[in-house]
């Protein structure tokens, strides 16, 4: 790949910024061509999916990415000096915001689960997965946990007992997913519960619960920790699932994957973030101290807390297992949530080009921190 002296233009997003902010952030962008325009490649054609990947990165690319982990990883690794192209970053993650970007023309790829893409699908915005990551043990180190308000805590012992409560519910998010799948488990269906559809950020579920606006919902680690600290006292509680709930990635939207020039770069950016990923779990002081504490705002009691419960990931060169999950939650969906048109997700969600990418730049990396 080119070596290019790179020109990072920063984008902080505070996550708390919203609505017209948040506009007026995806409209900045799209000035600047995130989705294709603005760029002077006319010399290539767009690409297809059954196109090979370029293999060099033209001057002058650009990719807009809300990945601020990778970011904070890449800054401190020092390998972010290593990428040969442009790029802006824009401070935030996740499904709905991520989504909000790629339909204003403003985003080319975003850190992500495994529903937004589902849900994108659904909504008729192209978007295709290239990097996929989950927990070594899922079981031993959940992403999630169910928070439980104080108003109702006494009276739930088991997710048995989530009958008859209102639980927090996003449709476009993991965390919605993770509610059907939790209801199915323990024999529920959504006629025993009242689901209250309220899109999930680092604050909106802990306070809902804590207002008593939902008895019941689905808890970062992160978010569950800080409930935990702040609410254990009046009575609240979290209970652990059970169920794997880990798939974490990148997708972008397709338009980025049409242009030759953003596809080359973004087979650079899923090697280096596969080895982001392993230099994170080779670090673990450095990361609690330098993301969690610093960046999310934890104490250093949290953050050495978090990283206990929050355990190691792998990159997997295969994608097979992980298709396999996001297609039975595609499927639970599709009844759930009626949904008019099933997904095949090895085909409509995966771009399968990249499947080996970040998972060979992960065992790599672990490799060389391990002889380190």
């Amino acid at each position: 790949m080119a070596q290019l002296s790179p020109k990072y233009v920063h984008s902080f997003v505070r996550p708390a910024v919203a609505g017209l902010a948040l506009i007026g952030l995806l409209t900045a962008c799209s000035e600047v061509g995130a989705a294709g325009e603005g760029q002077d490649h006319d010399d290539a054609g767009p690409l297809s999916f059954d196109d090979p990947l370029p293999e060099e990165v033209p001057e002058g690319t650009e990719l807009v990415i809300g990945d601020p982990a990778t970011q904070r990883a890449l800054e401190l690794s020092g390998e972010i000096d290593e990428l040969s192209f442009d790029v802006e970053w824009a401070n935030f993650s996740g499904g709905p915001r991520t989504s909000e970007a790629f339909r204003a023309g403003a985003l080319d790829a975003g850190a992500v689960a495994e529903i937004p893409a589902l849900h994108a699908y659904w909504t008729d915005l192209p978007t295709r997965t290239i990097t996929a990551s989950r927990k070594v043990d899922h079981l031993e180190h959940p992403v999630y946990e169910i928070g439980i308000a104080p108003g109702v805590a006494d009276e739930v012992e088991t997710l048995e007992d989530l009958e008859g409560l209102r639980i927090a519910y996003s449709p476009g998010q993991a965390q919605g997913a993770l509610v059907l799948r939790v209801l199915d488990d323990v024999g529920l269906t959504t006629d025993d519960v009242e689901l209250v559809e309220l899109a999930s950020t680092d604050d909106t579920y802990p306070n809902a619960l804590s207002s008593n606006q939902v008895d019941a919902a689905p808890l970062g680690i992160q978010s569950a920790i800080r409930y935990a600290d702040q609410y254990g006292e009046d009575g609240a509680i979290t209970l652990e699932h059970g169920l794997r709930d880990d798939r974490g990635g990148i997708y972008v939207h397709a338009e980025s994957l049409e242009d030759p020039a953003k596809a080359a770069a973004l087979v650079e950016y899923a090697h280096y973030w596969g080895r982001a990923r392993a230099w994170i779990d080779a670090h673990p002081e450095i990361w609690a101290e330098q993301w969690y504490v610093e960046h999310q705002g934890l104490t250093p009691e949290q953050a050495e807390e978090l990283l206990e419960l929050e355990g190691d990931r792998e990159v997997p060169s295969s994608w097979e297992e992980i298709i396999a999950q996001d297609q039975e939650t595609a499927d639970i969906l599709l009844q759930e949530q009626d949904r008019a048109e099933p997904i095949d997700v090895e085909n409509e969600i995966f771009d399968l080009r990249f499947e080996s990418i970040a998972g060979e730049a992960w065992e790599e990396a672990r490799d060389e921190y391990a002889d380190q």
